[in-house]
Order: C-alpha cells, then sequence, then structure tokens
C-alpha cells in the first residue's frame, strides 16, 4: 500500500504529516473558490447598474470565470507532476486572493474582469489537485468517506452562494461580496504553510508548450460555443466558429498526447472501462442537475415573483441534503460499492425530476422544494461513488491525469446541458407565445397566454432533464460493485 495512504501517511520524503490538518486546509481553499463560482448569480443587476453596463456585458463576469477555470484544469494535470503539491496549493490560493482583491477595489467593468479571470486561475488548479491529494492520501477502502467529505463542499458551497448573494446585495455594496473572501483565504494560505505537505511525486518531464496552447484554445472554444449557444442560438456564425475550432483544436490536442512520450494530458485513462463509464456518468448527473439550477430560479422569480433571494432560499434546502448524505454515502460506497448506490441515486434523481415537469402557475412552493430535494438526496447518492468507482480504477501514477479529464469533461457537459435546456426552453416558449397584436385587444389574455408558454418552455426543459437522468440510470446497471486494484501497464509506464 502506498505509503502516503497507510493509516499514519508520510509525504514524498518520508516525513509523516497530521493528514486532517492537511484535509482541513484543502477544504477550506476549496470552500471558498467554489462558493465564488455562484457568488454573482443575484448580483449582477446591481453590478450592471453600478458600473452602467449591459447584461450581455455583464454576464461574461460568469463566462470568463468559467472559460479560464476551464482551460486551467487539463493543465494542472502537468503542474501537480512539475510542481510541489504544497507551492502549487499556495500559489493557487495566493493567485485566487489577488484576483478576489482586485475585483473587491474594482471601479470599473475591465478591472473587476481582470479580477474575475486571475481568481480562476487559482480555483482552475484547486479541485483537480484537491481530488488528487485527497485520493493519493487516502487508501482505496477509505476513499468512499474522503470524497463524501468533498462531496460536502461542493454541494454546499454553490447552494450558499446565490442566498449569500442576495442578502448581501440587498444590505451592502455588490464590492463586499469579494471582501468577506479575502480574510477566509488569507486564513488558507497562512494555514497551508503548516497543513500542506508535499504528498505528489514529481516527474522530470519536459514541458510541452504546444500541448497547453492546443489545450487551451480547443477547451476554451468549445466551453464559450457551448456556453454562447443557450443565448445566441446554435445557428449564430460566432457559436458555430468557435465549436468548429473547439472540435478541431481538441481532436489535434487529444492526437498530440496519444503520440508524444511525456503527454500533458494522459488520455490513456479511457484504457479503464470502469473509469470510462464514470465519466460518462459524472456528465450525465451533471447535465441532469444543471435542469432545476438553470430552470427553476426562472420559475421562481419569473412566474411566481419572488425575489432572487427567496429563490436562493427556497432551493438552500435541496442542497442542505447533499451536503448532509455526501459523506454519509462515502461511508456507505466503502462498504458495498458503487453499483447500488449509482442505481438507487440516478432512479431517485429520475423520479424527482418527473414532477417538475408538471408545473403551473400556482404550484405549492413546498412542492418545489421538496422534489427539488429529492432530486439531490439522488444526486448525493450517485455523483461522488460513481466518480469515486472511476478513480479507484486508476493506478496512483494516472490519478492526476483522471481527475483532470473528469472535471474537464464535467465542465463541458454542464456548458453542453445548459445550451440544450435554454435552447429547448426559447424555442419552446417563442412557439407557444400569442401573437403581438393580442396584447393591444385584450392585455390580460396576452399576459396569461405569454405565461403559459413560459411554463410550457420551462416543462418541456424537464422533459430534457428527465431524458438525460434516465439514460444514466439505464447505464448505472453497467457499473461494478467490486474490482482489482489497478496496475500500469508496460505502455502506460513508458508514458508517464
Amino acid at each position: 500500500m502506498n505509503s502516503l495512504a497507510s493509516e499514519k501517511p508520510v509525504d514524498v520524503n518520508g516525513r509523516p504529516f497530521n493528514r486532517n490538518l492537511l484535509v482541513i486546509t484543502m477544504i477550506v481553499g476549496a470552500f471558498v473558490a467554489v462558493l465564488n463560482q455562484t457568488l454573482l448569480a443575484t448580483a449582477l443587476p446591481m453590478i450592471m447598474d453600478d458600473l452602467d453596463i449591459t447584461a450581455a456585458t455583464g454576464q461574461w463576469l460568469t463566462t470568463a470565470f468559467l472559460l479560464t477555470n476551464g482551460i486551467m484544469i487539463p493543465i494542472t494535470a502537468m503542474l501537480i507532476e512539475k510542481i510541489s503539491s504544497k507551492v502549487l496549493f499556495i500559489t493557487a490560493m495566493v493567485v485566487f486572493t489577488i484576483g478576489t482583491v482586485i475585483a473587491a477595489v474594482a471601479q470599473s467593468f475591465p478591472i473587476l474582469l481582470t479580477g474575475r479571470i486571475v481568481q480562476a486561475a487559482g480555483a482552475g488548479i484547486m479541485m483537480p489537485l484537491l481530488q488528487t491529494i485527497f485520493l493519493l492520501i487516502f487508501p482505496r477502502e477509505k476513499r468512499g468517506a474522503a470524497m463524501g467529505i468533498m462531496g460536502l463542499v461542493m454541494a454546499f458551497a454553490p447552494a450558499i452562494g446565490p442566498t449569500l448573494s442576495g442578502w448581501i446585495v440587498d444590505s451592502y455594496d455588490w464590492r463586499v461580496l469579494f471582501i468577506v473572501l479575502i480574510p477566509i483565504a488569507v486564513f488558507d494560505i497562512i494555514l497551508a504553510f503548516f497543513g500542506m505537505k508535499k504528498v505528489v511525486a514529481l516527474k522530470e518531464n519536459k514541458i510541452d508548450i504546444l500541448s497547453i496552447i492546443l489545450s487551451s484554445v480547443g477547451f476554451g472554444s468549445m466551453l464559450y460555443g457551448f456556453s454562447s449557444a443557450g443565448n445566441d442560438g446554435w445557428g449564430d456564425p460566432v457559436v458555430v466558429t468557435t465549436l468548429i475550432i473547439g472540435a478541431v483544436v481538441t481532436v489535434l490536442f487529444i492526437w498530440r498526447q496519444l503520440s508524444i512520450e511525456h503527454p500533458m494530458l494522459e488520455f490513456r485513462v479511457f484504457r479503464y472501462p470502469i473509469f470510462s463509464l464514470s465519466v460518462i456518468l459524472s456528465s450525465i448527473v451533471t447535465m441532469a442537475m444543471i435542469g432545476a439550477e438553470i430552470v427553476l430560479p426562472l420559475y421562481i422569480q419569473s412566474i411566481r415573483g419572488e425575489t432572487a433571494l427567496q429563490s436562493g432560499l427556497l432551493l438552500l434546502p435541496g442542497a442542505i441534503v447533499m451536503g448532509i448524505m455526501s459523506p454519509i454515502t462515502g461511508i456507505i460506497f466503502d462498504k458495498i460499492g458503487a453499483r447500488w448506490l449509482s442505481i438507487s441515486g440516478l432512479t431517485i434523481l429520475t423520479l424527482g425530476t418527473i414532477p417538475f415537469m408538471f408545473l403551473t402557475a400556482d404550484t405549492p412552493l413546498w412542492y418545489i422544494v421538496v422534489f427539488y430535494a429529492i432530486r439531490f438526496l439522488g444526486i448525493s447518492m450517485a455523483m461522488m461513488p460513481i466518480g469515486t468507482a472511476g478513480m479507484n480504477a486508476l493506478p496512483n501514477e494516472l490519478i492526476n491525469h483522471g481527475s483532470a479529464v473528469n472535471n474537464t469533461i464535467r465542465q463541458i457537459a454542464g456548458s453542453i446541458g445548459t445550451a440544450v435546456l435554454i435552447t429547448v426552453l426559447t424555442n419552446v416558449t417563442k412557439d407557444q407565445m400569442p401573437d403581438k397584436m393580442l396584447a393591444a385587444t385584450d392585455p390580460a389574455g396576452f399576459a396569461q397566454k405569454a405565461m403559459d408558454a413560459s411554463l410550457d418552455g420551462m416543462k418541456a426543459a424537464f422533459l430534457v432533464a428527465v431524458i438525460f437522468s434516465a439514460i444514466g440510470m439505464v447505464l448505472s446497471f453497467f457499473v461494478k460493485n467490486k474490482q482489482k486494484p489497478a496496475i500500469v501497464s508496460k505502455t502506460i509506464k513508458e508514458n508517464v
């Protein structure tokens, strides 16, 4: 067994370290990084007014963050092998903190956008590094519980973001959103000097600049294309162009990784069937999860007339359920494996999404809270067990590559899911929308029909989310419970 993953772990130099302190250090860093992704969800209108920008311009605060984040994830696989895990984590947190400070003092949109991009450069390193280190410092039979703790962060942070944002912007200046993150980030940097250790063995591989360029252009173009497709339409020239460029350059990137001696990102992880299946299932769960996160706030605010803060509070119980269940699910995974957890979780997710296909203008709010929580119960039972089972199928030498591949594909899947759902919602709403002539002759009738059209669009989007979930439910039956520890083949050894 790897000494790092023993009961008394030691670092790469053979020195013992406090595993709990390391876990706490990384959890705090990951929490602020993930929280930051959704922090501007309800603050955008105030930022638009204060900086005198349009919604299209303001959206770049989110789009640029996700693009930079997505570009950094595959590069992180290389950085983990080249830079000490302690130095890399501290550097990522310092970069994130600098970006946060820039955003907190921004008096113009370009400065604020710069701050968000710098933040994303640090945050993009965080999750792959966290996953890699967690899987290395815990033995395979305890990885479920460890990843369950990580699931706690991934559940709570994005859910708290919109609620916290709504409360702060209702009472304070939007810059307070960034100010509150600074002391937490600084505290974690200080903690990292004591808690972080060198736990990943480094390699003397040469940095391939061309791979970095191809990765950045390929994945960046694809993420931008899919992110824009939902708003601009699939036929938009910019969307089509960026998607084509992204696809072509990504293929070139993959070809290069398979042909060079020391690839930046090791795509041979897909030689392990369980890992490949876990990536597909994780992507499907991500796409299905997008259904509620994108459409429900629109329903609550546009149809029901609730505020952004109330919208966040209504969806908070679901995140709490996922947060509570993630560690429990991890412990169960360590005892029984991923098969029945993934089957049960995806079945619950599918059944919990179906009721949203029947939303009306008078649907009780408790109905939304309950079934949203049921969906996240299913997600908590499926997401981490599936991901951990896939990573357990890999040898330790490929964990950082597997983590980067999984996170990158999930980012793209999230963009695709958003684009597909928004496209369906928009097109169905547009097709059902009454003639504008009716507004002049019967304003009340026009308003009612317009609301019905919006509802039809939302219900159609949830139908797509149900289809995503159902496909995942079928595929979950192919998940295997027990698997032998992965061994690196001779071919893999020569390329890692």
